[in-house]
């Protein structure tokens, strides 16, 4: 009997300090500081009109039905502090102006990229996250902030893993709401915010909806959880976007059978001129603009109704019916056509060495030209003739290129059923859908990669939206972009697109392994196995940002899959296992890093002295 009360006994205390560990970093989340710059800066990328337009047009997005009103009514968990203050919403990485005011826009004063949209049906303003969210990027040195327009976010919005620490949006989100609905006192000044005048009379069905958004930011995270889906953690800056898309489209709108484990987090890739691209997405695999976008939106949270309860399609009249937003879509892709790299700021980080960056040039000419030179298509070539100009990225391939190549083989490995979808190959045919190395006759309703099965789905759902918006033709190829079709090609290598503006976006490779641009340039002997993540302090000498160890930050361990650091390798010795230069010496990276941070500005260009470089050198090939 003694023993039997000390194990309870036991047992108890250990439940008592969980849960006051658990109360303890529900308080205190590990997150970063946040500290408001003396000065923030814009660089002329744009107009301010063309920047407010690209930082609050939504979507058509959804955060598991969040409503706008709801999410700046909330408190903290422990405290009567709005969640989202923008300075406490600022420590997840969100970028806020700190003389920023309420708008007609942005009227709950929110970070870029938190904005709202009206159902045309219930007349709800919905939180609806952006694009500008995760593509909007900041940089900060000496009390000063530098806004990078269309550059790489470094916010922890995307993890939805339950985590000790806690430190992400999601999980801090559903803290906040779980101890609003459960706390009496917080939902009645809750209640009381949210319903006006209508208050008490509306608490009862505020309360009812409140819980169904609570269940699914729960029912979110458990799954995920217990499924083991996101065993790499995100941290700040990255997300698994092809991974989540598929589990959100795939898992949770098809089949829980199609759920796969996603981990290859990836970086926000920067976003100025992407329109002349004829191929996007890291590996190259998407060619449509409205399309990526569709998709881009589902991943993000857009509604799409495809099955019903019993798991036999909707009805027709209402199947592939979603809350993406074609004409705000559309908006953003046209205002981005308008976003210019940005320009290194000499008042902020420093004057840039005009000899040393025209050393550079000759060196950029000779050992980086080859694949991340711009490459303008005769219109003949071009996937779209109307384009001018189109580029032609060089997919490269991953064998070649030696970085971690687990994004990439999961695109191409991963297979879901999309049978109870019921579609046939005869309706697929219909579809403008065009695939690049494959045929219809290749498509397995049991086992369709996400490319292919994402592309198809896209397109009826794309049907449906300029159905249901009574948008014609004509319309409907300029908003698609140039009339082009939803194309696919599915390689397992990664884009090398050109380099204007690159200083401006690290840490660097697609999943974001590199602080620095010195360290991408130096032999992987010498790059960080490990560092810090989530400080936006910039390093101008080395470009990147300073990965030292700091309260709140996130620790990138370059030995965990989908983590490497590997590739894209510049040493003596022959060109393979992502050996892709001979090596530089320090004093060439320091001249390279130099003109790197003038690619792209033409005034700085012309102050460069012409220095003749030597022609490219594939280098020597092993034997086999």
């Amino acid at each position: 009997m003694r023993m039997l009360r000390a194990i309870a006994t036991a047992f108890l205390v250990i439940l008592v300090c969980a849960l006051a560990l658990g109360f303890y970093f529900i308080a205190y989340p590990n997150l970063p500081s946040y500290q408001k710059p003396d000065k923030l800066h814009y660089l002329n990328q744009w107009s301010d009109e063309q920047r407010q337009t690209y930082y609050y047009t939504p979507q058509g997005t959804r955060v598991k039905g969040l409503r706008y009103d709801w999410f700046s009514a909330l408190e903290l968990p422990l405290s009567r502090d709005k969640f989202a203050a923008p300075d406490y919403l600022a420590r997840f990485g969100f970028l806020v102006d700190p003389e920023q005011t309420p708008t007609e826009r942005n009227p709950a004063n929110l970070p870029v990229g938190f904005s709202r949209h009206q159902d045309s049906k219930t007349s709800i303003h919905y939180l609806d996250i952006s694009c500008a969210a995760c593509h909007t990027g900041e940089l900060r040195y000496q009390g000063q902030a530098v806004r990078i327009d269309g550059g790489a976010a470094l916010h922890a919005l995307a993890s939805t893993v339950p985590t000790l620490r806690g430190g992400s949006f999601g999980q801090s989100l559903g803290m906040s709401m779980a101890f609003t609905y459960y706390n009496p006192l917080k939902f009645r000044r809750f209640a009381k915010v949210v319903l006006g005048e209508d208050y008490p009379q509306g608490r009862d069905q505020l309360r009812q909806d409140f819980k169904v958004v609570l269940d699914r930011l729960l029912g979110t995270a458990f799954n995920d959880w217990h499924r083991g889906l996101y065993p790499t953690e995100e941290g700040f800056g990255r997300t698994d976007a092809f991974g989540r898309i598929a589990n959100s489209v795939f898992g949770d709108a098809i089949d829980a059978s199609n759920y796969r484990v996603a981990n290859a987090p990836v970086s926000y890739p920067q976003l100025w001129d992407i329109w002349k691209f004829d191929w996007v997405q890291w590996n190259g695999s998407a060619m449509q603009p409205m399309a990526r976008n569709i998709g881009e939106a589902l991943g993000v949270g857009a509604t799409l109704q495809l099955l019903q309860a019993d798991g036999h399609p909707v009805p027709e009249a209402e199947r592939y019916s979603s809350s993406v937003r074609l004409r705000d879509l559309h908006i953003l892709e046209e205002t981005l056509k308008h976003l210019k790299p940005p320009t290194w700021p000499e008042d902020v980080f420093g004057k840039i060495d005009r000899p040393l960056a025209s050393q550079g040039r000759a060196l950029f000419t000779e050992n980086c030209a080859y694949c991340h030179a711009p490459a303008p298509k005769p219109r003949a070539e071009r996937l779209a003739p109307a384009r001018d100009p189109e580029w032609r990225m060089r997919i490269v391939p991953t064998h070649v290129i030696g970085t971690d190549s687990t994004t990439a083989d999961n695109i191409a490995d991963h297979r879901f059923d999309i049978s109870n979808l019921s579609w046939t190959k005869a309706e697929l045919g219909k579809l403008d859908v065009r695939l690049f190395g494959a045929t219809l006759d290749d498509v397995d309703m049991r086992s369709i990669s996400s490319a292919k099965g994402l592309a198809y789905l896209t397109a009826y759902v794309e049907n449906r939206a300029y159905l249901d918006a009574g948008i014609q033709p004509r319309e409907r190829w300029r908003m698609d972009g140039y009339g082009l079709p939803i194309g696919v090609q599915e390689k397992r290598g990664y884009k090398a697109r050109p380099l204007h503006g690159i200083w401006a976006t690290p840490p660097f490779l697609h999943n974001g392994s590199i602080p620095t641009l010195f360290q991408l340039l130096s032999p992987v002997s010498e790059r960080k196995t490990k560092f810090w993540v989530g400080n936006f302090e910039y390093n101008p000498k080395y470009v990147g940002f300073n990965s030292d160890n700091f309260s709140g930050g996130f620790l990138f361990d370059t030995d965990i899959t989908g983590n490497s650091n590997r590739g894209h390798e510049f040493r003596e010795g022959c060109r393979q296992d992502g050996v892709i230069g001979r090596a530089l010496q320090p004093e060439e990276r320091w001249a390279l890093l130099e003109y790197l941070k003038v690619l792209g500005n033409p005034e700085l260009e012309a102050q460069l002295q012409p220095i003749k470089a030597k022609p490219w050198n594939p280098g020597p090939k092993c034997q086999e």
